[in-house]
């Protein structure tokens, strides 16, 4: 946003990228055009063009930084940090509970699944908040495991690798399945082998 924005800019601004949003989750990014989103942020396309000069690509990379925001806040409002086993179990049934919930709107789903090749900008949004939520993974089991409460033999790096994949990949299966079987299964078995 340019440094004098005003608050009705700003307002506009959110609309447009909330459109770009629903448009994205409605069709897809490949289908989506700036149209497609036009109509759904009920905006000009000058308002688009002066809001976003580099037309999709630089929505759609928005679009992603904003999604990841929307995740860290999530994290730091419902994930306690992964220093005792209450901790981890809190986050299972988080996880859990999340596919429980109807019509729920996951930031994650968006940039996963339809965000996170689009643009190189996106793309590296993406990176960093892998990077960020692999990096408080790790964090969590050197703490428990200088505690003694964590296996000491296992890697704390690739350990907090094989749980990213698990929660992420059993995340997909459970809504294409529509069961959360397969995320608690893939969360367990990597969690499972941190256990003392």
């Amino acid at each position: 946003m340019p440094p004098r924005s005003t608050a009705k800019g700003r307002d506009t601004r959110a609309r447009i990228l909330a459109g770009a949003t629903r448009a994205v989750l409605d069709i897809g990014v490949a289908a989506t055009t700036l149209d497609d989103i036009r109509e759904r942020a009920q905006a000009s396309k000058s308002q688009l063009f002066h809001y976003f000069p580099g037309g999709k690509d630089e929505l759609l990379t928005e679009v992603a930084a904003t999604e990841a925001d929307r995740i860290l806040g999530i994290l730091r409002e419902r994930v306690d940090p992964l220093v005792t086993w209450q901790a981890w179990d809190r986050w299972r049934e988080q996880l859990l509970g999340e596919f429980d919930r109807t019509d729920a709107d996951c930031p994650m789903q968006t940039l996963l699944h339809h965000l996170a090749t689009v643009t190189p900008g996106a793309t590296a949004v993406v990176r960093q908040l892998m990077l960020h939520w692999h990096n408080i993974i790790r964090a969590g089991i050197e703490r428990m495991q200088a505690d003694g409460a964590m296996t000491a033999t296992v890697n704390p790096d690739r350990a907090a690798s094989a749980v990213l994949a698990a929660v992420h990949g059993g995340a997909i299966l459970a809504t294409v399945t529509g069961c959360p079987d397969h995320l608690a299964a893939a969360f367990d078995a990597a969690v499972g082998r941190l256990r003392p």
